[in-house]
């Protein structure tokens, strides 16, 4: 389990991309996607669709 926190807000037409996670706006106008990631492959895929949609990536903690 992964919590990664974007800056600014995802569009629901993006959500799809996240499908495996919960994505939630935060008060303080950044984004939690918090989610199971198997391996380091699948961490890297989730980072590249972060950057794909110009996102600021904030954190990446292990939740779990």
């Amino acid at each position: 389990m992964y919590e990664l926190r974007v800056a600014g807000r995802i569009d629901p037409h993006w959500s799809g991309w996240f499908a495996d996670f919960t994505v939630t706006a935060q008060p303080d106008g950044t984004t939690t996607l918090r989610g199971t990631i198997a391996d380091q492959s699948e961490l890297h895929g989730v980072l590249a669709r972060i950057r794909d949609l110009g996102l600021t990536l904030i954190s990446v903690v292990p939740a779990g």
